[in-house]
């Protein structure tokens, strides 16, 4: 499936380069207007922190968020995060997927990433709504926030915020360079003028020479932004679905499991990267597309596959694992990879400097 996903956006770059030209004209023009006032822009009474990209696909923002939740947290603020809820079924102009206390919302109806982090971090709001000045205000208003995450927010304009950060990762960087339909830019590259710092994520050390260039390139182009890396480090501790119950198992007693890997998610060479670092056994592997609706067709054609290719279980991302509790038979098991981003302190001077005391 994913070499077929490949080959249609192939087929879509090529014959879209003719108009790429034309749609980055009018992205940076709806960006200028922004700029002047003519579009409007609203203003939150509490700091808006946006975390984005420029590049389509994953980038690993959802981690970022995460991360950034949890600090502003440990520092006794009251974040809430702000998704459009891409792929939820959920369409009020308020869903609130999780309050301070209890998860309202499952994966079909608040899409993957939003129940994924409601899950992740008890106690912090998450809402979806197309309008995040709207979702902004009750988050404040009813629910008691004093700092928001937009999460997938860089081209979200018409909301002010405190701090713009843009996320790159490793393997993408720019892709192929070229804007929307002739590539995998969302803007031109100008649109970077407006981020107040760059992350790049999934760095190894040391720096391949491309990453070096792109970071060589970014801070000569914008000197006065400041650039910060993360890695993604797999946990030591797996969720498992097994005969209808969850638990955990360690991470070293399934890599000495045989086990058959399926995601969907924008980059899965990056999970399949992870599970052979982590010392996993794979008896196979099966990417599907970012965002993918399993069906109960597909989980019976993965169990057929696992049990034919000898395997002892079945693992899977966490974004994925949250999407399966309700379809998943049960009566073989199910693994779940946890991955955090790690970041390094100066990353968190640069949060808690750029956001005003609660």
């Amino acid at each position: 499936m994913t070499e077929k996903t490949d080959t249609r956006l192939d087929r879509l770059f090529f014959f879209g380069r003719i108009i790429s030209p034309l749609y980055g004209f009018l992205m940076a023009s709806r960006s200028n207007l922004y700029r002047k006032g003519v579009f409007r822009q609203h203003r939150l009474e509490v700091p808006v922190i946006s975390v984005g990209n420029l590049v389509l696909g994953g980038t690993g923002k959802t981690p970022l968020v995460q991360y950034i939740a949890k600090f502003l947290q440990q520092q006794g603020r009251k974040p809430a995060i702000l998704s459009r809820g891409y792929k939820g079924s959920a369409a009020a102009p308020i869903n609130v997927v999780s309050n301070t206390t209890d998860i309202l919302l499952d994966a079909a109806e608040a899409g993957d990433e939003p129940r994924l982090l409601a899950e992740k971090l008890p106690g912090i709001p998450v809402i979806t709504g197309k309008k995040r000045f709207n979702t902004g205000r009750f988050a404040i208003g009813s629910l008691g926030a004093d700092v928001l995450i937009l999460d997938d927010g860089f081209q979200h304009m018409a909301l002010k915020r405190d701090l713009d950060l843009v996320l790159f990762t490793t393997q993408k960087l720019l892709g192929n360079g070229r804007v929307l339909p002739g590539g995998e830019l969302r803007e031109p590259f100008s649109a970077l003028k407006r981020a107040d710092a760059f992350i790049i994520s999934g760095s190894d050390e040391p720096l391949d020479r491309s990453v070096k260039e792109f970071i060589s390139c970014l801070g000569s182009l914008y000197p006065e932004k400041p650039l910060f890396t993360g890695i993604y480090q797999p946990k030591k501790i797996l969720t498992r679905l097994y005969n209808g119950k969850t638990d955990t198992i360690l991470q070293a007693d399934a890599s000495k499991m045989l086990l058959y890997a399926f995601c969907g998610i924008a980059n899965p060479a990056s999970f399949r990267k992870t599970l052979e670092m982590t010392g996993m056994k794979l008896t196979g592997f099966q990417a599907y597309e970012d965002h993918y609706a399993y069906s109960t067709e597909n989980i019976s054609s993965l169990l057929h596959n696992a049990r034919n290719s000898g395997a002892d279980a079945l693992i899977t991302t966490e974004k994925d694992l949250v999407k399966l509790g309700k379809i998943f038979p049960g009566q073989f098991p199910l693994l779940g990879l946890p991955v955090q981003l790690s970041m390094r302190e100066d990353f968190d001077r640069f949060l808690s400097r750029h956001l005003p005391s609660a």
